[in-house]
């Protein structure tokens, strides 16, 4: 698949933490996704933390019941294929990684209306790379705006250092991740996005989204990558150091694996995420 992403490009990613590639992933492929991330959600593929759903439920109605899941590639051969190991995602990391890159992570967003979003944070605060190159790879699945909950940017974050986490006071807005604090976020944008379009940002970048105010859900896949070459010591297993640690759940996306005599190892599960509207949500239906 051919891309055309210039130095300009990846000047621009590197000094300023994101970059927005407009329409990298197809209509073909947004419509594969959407209707793999339904599968999902109804329970189509087996699996302990998906319940099915009964085809009496509508679309919407199924939905509504998620935030987020979280390694949907680990059950979806489509979600691997037409999003983790997409050729014009794998074109863009490669200008602006390197030429040999790995993805440990995926999660897909539902965000049904009136559904929160997450508190500043940066990414490498939970993914932590030795080398700053851990990359969100974040499809639109829908229009991201404003009013349902688009991504909000400070712009060269990505140079400043990792701030420290705490809980948040605001439930209403925010689901229940803690927040990085200590900085000024005065410089922040929101990038608004349209279906299609790819975002990519820096594991330094400090970013968050608000609850989605609109009638419809803002679906988003999110995969995170980063250099082949940088041992991964996340989820590390007690005993082991950090200089020889390796998360080895990995897909290679690009180039080859310096590690390979290190094997692979399945050890990442399909989780949901919560917020305030899924604990009322399920209150409701207890009270029923």
């Amino acid at each position: 698949m051919s891309v055309n992403i210039t130095d300009q490009d990846v000047e621009f990613y590197h000094d300023n933490g994101y970059l927005v590639v407009p329409g990298l992933a197809s209509p073909e492929d947004v419509e594969e996704l959407r209707a793999d991330a339904l599968r999902i959600c109804r329970g189509e593929y087996p699996h302990p933390n998906l319940e099915p759903m009964g085809p009496e439920l509508s679309d919407d109605d199924v939905l509504r019941n998620f935030l987020c899941i979280h390694h949907p590639h680990k059950i979806s051969p489509v979600i691997l294929e037409r999003g983790v190991k997409h050729a014009g995602m794998a074109a863009v990391l490669s200008r602006i990684i390197g030429p040999d890159v790995k993805c440990m992570q995926s999660m897909l967003f539902v965000k049904p209306p009136g559904f929160q979003g997450q508190a500043w944070h940066q990414d490498e605060i939970f993914i932590p790379t030795r080398d700053r190159s851990l990359t969100g790879g974040w499809i639109a699945l829908d229009d991201a705006t404003i009013e349902n909950g688009c991504l909000y940017v400070i712009p060269g974050s990505n140079k400043w250092a990792l701030y420290d986490q705490r809980p948040h006071d605001d439930q209403d807005e925010f689901d229940f991740a803690p927040e990085s604090h200590g900085f000024d976020d005065s410089s922040e944008i929101p990038v608004e996005v349209n279906t299609g379009d790819v975002v990519f940002f820096n594991g330094y970048l400090l970013h968050r989204s608000r609850r989605n105010r609109s009638q419809a859900c803002r679906r988003v896949l999110v995969n995170h990558y980063m250099s082949a070459w940088s041992r991964l010591p996340w989820q590390m297993r007690e005993g082991e150091s950090p200089s020889r640690a390796d998360y080895r759940d990995i897909v290679m996306v690009s180039g080859q694996d310096p590690y390979t005599w290190m094997g692979l190892e399945e050890r990442a599960g399909v989780g949901l995420r919560k917020c305030k509207a899924i604990d009322e949500a399920s209150q409701s239906v207890q009270q029923a």
